[in-house]
């Protein structure tokens, strides 16, 4: 995946929290999607229902403090995209929002950016604290994304999965897939059926999948993107299936659990992401008729 070098980027669109220290006490935190204990004392539910992290049943995570490393503020070109990881982040960003703009546009609708937030450790949301325990997540009530860079490591180390440039594309276009959602009103259909193959849980998430591969057919046309290679395309494969609900319960129990998934097998989160590269289109994406 390579950035046009002359385009310019919107820092804006990401607020740098590495090295902050939250207000409260220590975050508890379990798998992405996971309920936080202290949303559910203060609010009496999970306002992640149906929009939370990429992974469901995921092992505990180091709760990490990384380096903070240089402001994605300073992240103003695509070559600098190509060159440092968080200038890639903001592009990502910068791209996915751009294509979703422009579809809600089509729609006669008005689609409200939102940020993405970097943190390490643990940081304050509009759904109580969290920890780089619950890996990457969207919060409904603030509108806003949650990541821990150092998750991208995880995904490789602990997950399995190949890595890559694309691979974290695809971590941030899921998340906003649920932004997306949110917007559209799904998340809120989605309370109260929260496991099993073909609950409203993992159809959600498979959508949000479907989405993150609508932003790639379309990535290269938003102008940030030169390119998507086969290969890029089968990094992003490899991660989804890496996070698949029955991967990840083969590694962390030594069976697989169909009707405890939240998110999906690695071979549904395949298939959707699949549909929506193929198609480019987000009305490929209805993951809630038939089976999934």
């Amino acid at each position: 995946m390579r950035f046009r070098r002359g385009a310019r980027l919107d820092p804006s669109q990401v607020e740098d929290r590495r090295g902050m220290r939250p207000r409260g006490g220590m975050a508890v935190g379990g798998g992405a999607g996971l309920i936080l204990m202290l949303v559910v004392v203060l609010l009496g539910g999970n306002p992640l229902d149906g929009g939370g992290g990429l992974g469901g049943q995921l092992p505990q995570l180091d709760d990490r403090s990384v380096s903070t490393g240089p402001p994605p503020a300073e992240c103003k070109t695509g070559e600098q995209a190509n060159q440092r990881d968080d200038c890639r982040i903001v592009g990502v960003v910068n791209s996915v929002q751009d294509y979703w703009a422009g579809a809600f546009e089509k729609a006669g609708r008005q689609y409200p950016a939102a940020k993405t937030v970097f943190f390490s450790g643990a940081v304050d949301t509009g759904c109580g604290q969290a920890s780089s325990a619950v890996g990457p997540f969207y919060c409904p009530p603030d509108q806003q994304i949650y990541i821990d860079l150092g998750f991208f490591d995880e995904l490789r180390s602990r997950f399995g999965a190949e890595g890559g440039p694309f691979a974290q594309a695809y971590v941030i276009a899921h998340e906003y897939g649920h932004h997306v959602q949110n917007q559209l009103g799904v998340l809120d259909s989605v309370r109260g059926d929260r496991a099993g193959p073909q609950s409203k849980a993992v159809r959600s998430e498979l959508q949000a999948d479907c989405y993150a591969g609508v932003w790639a057919n379309n990535a290269v046309r938003t102008g940030y993107i030169v390119e998507l290679t086969q290969a890029d395309i089968a990094q992003g494969l490899d991660a989804a299936a890496a996070i698949g609900d029955d991967r990840i319960q083969e590694q962390t129990q030594g069976q697989v659990n169909p009707e405890s998934w939240t998110h999906g097998s690695s071979a549904q989160r395949q298939k959707w992401f699949t549909a929506g590269y193929r198609g480019g289109d987000p009305n490929d994406c209805d993951t809630f008729k038939g089976d999934v």
